[in-house]
Formats: C-alpha cells, sequence, structure tokens
C-alpha cells in the first residue's frame, strides 16, 4: 500500500508545493509545529533514511538545504531547526522547522493556518529558491 507521501507524489492527493525536481518534493506540513514548517521527500518510496543509497541521500539533503534557506529567507525565525523520525508515515521525510524556540522541535504544539496562508506561504518560499 503506497504511503500518503507516495500519494501526494503521484497526486492522488493534494499539497501545497515550494519545490520539485525529478527526484524530491517539498511541501508544507499539513500540521505544522510553525508556520512554514516543510518536508523534503524522495519521491521513491523509502521506508528509512539510511536505506537510501548514499547519492540520494546526499542529494536529498542538498535538495533541502535550498529549502531551508528559502524558507529562512521567507519566515521570520531565529532558524530552520532539521528534524528526521520517520515513525509516523513510513516513507523517508526530512522536517525543516522555522525555530523561535526549542519547544516548536518537540512535535507537540501545532499551529493552524487557513488554506489561503498555506497556499501564499508556499507561493513565498518557493519564489525564494
Amino acid at each position: 500500500m503506497s504511503s500518503i507521501f507516495t500519494k501526494i507524489v503521484n497526486g492522488e492527493i493534494p499539497a501545497y508545493k515550494i519545490a520539485e525536481d525529478d527526484n524530491f518534493l517539498a511541501f508544507l506540513d499539513v500540521n505544522p509545529n510553525a508556520k512554514g514548517h516543510t518536508l523534503c521527500i524522495p519521491k521513491k518510496e523509502i521506508n528509512k533514511i539510511f536505506d537510501m543509497d548514499e547519492k540520494l541521500y546526499l542529494d536529498l539533503m542538498q535538495f533541502s538545504y535550498k529549502v531551508a534557506h528559502a524558507i529562512e529567507k521567507t519566515v521570520p525565525c531565529k532558524r530552520v531547526g532539521m528534524s528526521v523520525v520517520g515513525l509516523e508515515v513510513p516513507h523517508v521525510h526530512v522536517h525543516l522547522i522555522p525555530l523561535n524556540e526549542m519547544d516548536e522541535m518537540r512535535f507537540i504544539n501545532k499551529v493552524k493556518l487557513e488554506k489561503e496562508e498555506f497556499e501564499a506561504l508556499a507561493k513565498n518560499i518557493n519564489s525564494n529558491l
């Protein structure tokens, strides 16, 4: 069975896309820790990050690096944090989270955004790539 992220890659589920190339996709997390919380994923469904071959892993980090810089240019924050946990969805994903305090990395407190806010934010981050 395809992961929810594979369904996003295949266009079966909508997403607020930020960046995309042949191998990777970045989109806003719909249950964000902070405004601008973004997920970077390989399009190929791989369960664990260290099951990726080395080149794909390094390419994902490079893709995430570019997206993180665009987030930092768009969302006021002290820094962009990165987390790779992978327990909630069995598909490699890098969390990029604009941070102003440590609690924003804890995946406990979530922020709510309206559809229009997600759309504008995705567009603005993309324009800073």
